[in-house]
């Protein structure tokens, strides 16, 4: 699942210094709003009011998140904030912070100006580990610009510092092991109170998200305190699931604090040891109880959400949500390749060749399996049948299957086919590419996408789709894509997004059902 996060950090680090410092001039033209802590500025970029760095909560270590403390005079927000605590390859030290990274930012084209825009909460990718929200290709500017909806997007805490379980240490930890979750749940609640001031509709809230970001949503979707903060949902390659319960929690947390040699009553010096240390005890203690992930499988584990009965009521995609949503619109959908290491590149490739890899997994149901993936993409290549991905589209028919029999709420279904060129084409319709295509952000993200007129064209359909889903719990946009009905399992409605979009049904159930099987 971090493959992808890894590259794109790799990209994402020059580019977000260079545009998280545009536009960042100290003018008293600078639009000034009044939240519910104080005033802050921002700026104006091609006429989309934009605040970075909102601050919406404080916390302190393991401790579920406060309201911030208010402030006098005026805050400038205009550049992107700290981002949470986390061990990659892209982010330098200096970009972290524990106390400063609780901020959210807002794209909106009016201010206190009555509308009542639809209102989108992105929540971003990279598991429960790493990832902010400041990523280039996840900037908010082209959906309020084009789609006049309010864009938010959110930091919050990650990894061992938003999901330890330290409930045996003592009520005042009981929460501590869906702390990450709880402060999305505190941004939109400052969603609640704050957004009409930028023009927002506090009664529209969708939240969104790719790969982790997803999985968030689904959560969020399973999460009691999270009731009524949002009224639509939007889940893009997301259903891995998520196996931690409250017994292996709680013995991960009391295996760090053997690790460290500390006793339950000792649990208050987790606060003074620093963060990297912190995480290699973690690792140990993983690798001690529950284990250590490994990539590519359908199951995640570790360091993130837990089902406690009042938090988290279940995990997601289990293979549905909690009762409590069960009146929410959901668009779900995932990319074609998705994670799968392609085989693209070998462009000579033949059929015979192809069959005989598949043998290693396939054994003697090889032709069975070339024939279904045949029946599903009449005009597969060799290549296609080497670079299928088989673990989020199998996920996501179980619980769109699952969700629309409960028939409270439409669900929409929709699969990303479109290839794209970068690379030389190598990487197929890769996991992630969906990002800047929703978001219209091709200019950001033609490190993914390439800057083609196909892919503009498809950037303004899918984008289009995600507004009126926003705007109206339906995503079909009239004279763009074909009429998309909602989803039954019946009828395994999915909207094929490519260079010319589509609708199929049910073309290729009986496919992920054989690699499901196959497992």
């Amino acid at each position: 699942m971090k493959k992808l996060d890894f590259l794109a950090g790799l990209c994402f680090l020059a580019i977000s210094i260079a545009v998280g410092g545009c536009c960042t001039s100290k003018t008293s033209d600078n639009p000034v709003v009044k939240t519910s802590q104080g005033k802050i500025s921002g700026f104006i970029d091609e006429g989309i009011y934009t605040f970075k760095g909102i601050p919406y909560a404080k916390a302190e270590r393991f401790m579920p998140p406060q309201q911030p403390d208010a402030w006098k005079g005026v805050r400038e927000c205009v550049e992107f904030s700290k981002i949470a605590m986390q061990v990659n390859s892209w982010s330098p030290d200096s970009a972290m912070d524990e106390k400063e990274m609780f901020t959210l930012n807002v794209w909106s084209q009016g201010l206190n100006d009555g509308k009542k825009r639809a209102v989108m909460v992105w929540l971003h990718g990279g598991g429960f580990s790493t990832g902010a929200s400041d990523d280039p290709i996840s900037h908010g500017k082209m959906l309020a610009q084009t789609g006049d909806v309010v864009l938010v997007s959110v930091n919050h805490r990650l990894n061992i510092l938003g999901f330890l379980d330290l409930s045996a240490c003592g009520d005042a930890y009981a929460q501590s092991a869906n702390v990450g979750m709880l402060d999305i749940v505190e941004a939109l609640k400052w969603v609640q109170q704050n957004i009409e001031k930028f023009g927002g509709d506090p009664n529209n809230v969708t939240i969104f998200g790719e790969s982790g970001g997803g999985g968030k949503v689904g959560t969020l979707m399973c999460m009691p305190p999270a009731k009524g903060l949002f009224h639509k949902a939007i889940i893009q390659s997301g259903t891995l699931i998520n196996v931690m319960t409250k017994e292996k929690s709680t013995a991960v947390g009391l295996a760090l604090l053997e690790v460290l040699g500390l006793t339950p009553e000792q649990v208050g010096q987790l606060d003074s040891i620093p963060y990297k240390a912190l995480v290699e005890a973690g690792d140990k203690a993983l690798a001690n109880t529950v284990g250590t992930r490994r990539p590519g499988t359908s199951t995640m584990f570790g360091f993130g959400p837990v089902p406690d009965g009042k938090d988290l009521l279940q995990q997601p995609f289990t293979p549905d949500f909690a009762d409590f949503s069960k009146d929410v619109p959901l668009l779900i959908g995932t990319t074609l390749n998705e994670l799968a290491n392609t085989s693209y590149r070998e462009k000579n490739l033949t059929l015979e060749q192809a069959k005989e890899r598949l043998t290693r997994i396939y054994g003697d149901r090889t032709d069975e399996y070339v024939a279904l993936y045949a029946k599903a993409y009449p005009n597969f290549t060799p290549q296609d049948l080497l670079s299928i991905d088989p673990i989020f589209r199998p996920n996501t028919i179980m619980v769109a299957d699952a969700r629309a029999n409960k028939k409270q709420a439409p669900v929409y279904a929709y699969l990303l086919t479109w290839k794209s060129p970068v690379e030389d084409g190598t990487r197929g319709s890769f996991h992630g590419v969906d990002i800047p295509l929703a978001f219209n952000n091709i200019e950001l993200g033609k490190h993914w996408t390439g800057s083609s007129d196909d892919a503009q064209q498809l950037a303004d359909r899918m984008s289009a789709a995600w507004i009126n889903f926003a705007k109206t719990g339906n995503p079909n946009v009239k004279g763009v894509l074909p009429a998309w009905s909602a989803y039954t399992q019946e009828n395994g409605e999915t909207m094929i997004f490519d260079s010319t979009c589509s609708i199929m049904n049910n073309h290729d159930r009986e496919l992920m059902q054989f690699i499901k099987a196959a497992e």
